[in-house]
């Protein structure tokens, strides 16, 4: 079997999530020491042990949703008197912190114009992992689009089959008209995308919304999109619209209200 540490090495070269437990604190007879680690995936797979019975199924079901809200885990238990809900008889209390292991979330550009190049740019500096896609197979490559992890050369109604979609993943689509938008986005607005923002006017924006009732889409999944994306900063250059969407993506995303630090204290 594989070590935790190399373990935890492929989860960061593969991108995949996990979480690690690890007892921080122990007094009186437990069953494990501190420093004692077991690495959880979401599969229900996991390496190493944190003391095994009882104790071990409560840290793997803190584990389990640690992954799924990203958020990390104190926990405390008496192991005393299984009576009133202790885990264990040994007599002693255990400290277990819970830590989810995620990779950075993943930034998907669909349209590799001049936009969608600034973009890609900025999410690497953010430290997001970033994929481009465009059914112009010329734009969809390193040489025209650098520095992006992954290209995805198709229509982007392909997507979903292609990329994992999660709450996580955020799809920007800087494509080149309402006609592409329209064609092809609404397997989109069926995925769990955090956000998914559209470039351009509200004029071009009411166009792909008319195109989109008429083929049924529902008002709930159109009012998914912002549209026209991204904070009113006056931005006229490529690079000056991308910092003007990544704004926008940021405060959604971590609850900011957009406003003047100056006026917001």
């Amino acid at each position: 079997m594989i070590s935790i540490y190399q373990a935890l090495a492929e989860l960061e070269k593969n991108n995949e999530p996990a979480a690690l437990c690890t007892v921080t604190g122990s007094e009186g007879s437990t069953p494990r020491h501190v420093g004692s680690k077991m690495l959880v995936y979401p599969d229900g797979r996991f390496i190493g042990t944190v003391g095994g019975g009882d104790l071990e199924h409560r840290v793997l079901d803190e584990a389990w949703m640690s992954i799924s809200d990203g958020q990390p885990r104190k926990l405390h238990y008496n192991m005393a008197d299984p009576s009133r809900g202790d885990p264990g008889v040994c007599g002693g209390q255990v400290e277990v912190f819970v830590e989810p292991i995620l990779p950075p979330p993943l930034l998907v550009i669909i349209g590799a114009g001049h936009v969608g190049k600034a973009v890609v740019h900025l999410a690497k500096w953010l430290g997001y992992r970033v994929a481009v896609n465009d059914d112009r197979m010329e734009f969809c490559t390193p040489e025209s689009t650098p520095g992006a992890d992954s290209y995805y050369p198709m229509t982007m109604d392909k997507l979903p089959e292609q990329i994992k979609i999660d709450k996580r993943t955020v799809l920007i689509l800087t494509t080149r008209g309402s006609a592409v938008d329209a064609a092809g986005i609404a397997p989109l607005l069926d995925s769990a995308a955090a956000y998914i923002g559209i470039i351009g006017s509200k004029r071009r924006w009411a166009t792909t919304v008319k195109a989109l009732k008429e083929k049924g889409v529902s008002e709930d999944k159109i009012a998914k999109v912002h549209s026209p994306m991204g904070l009113e900063l006056q931005a006229e250059t490529p690079e000056e619209i991308a910092v003007s969407i990544m704004a926008e993506v940021m405060m959604i995303k971590d609850k900011g209200t957009g406003k003047s630090m100056k006026s917001s204290g």
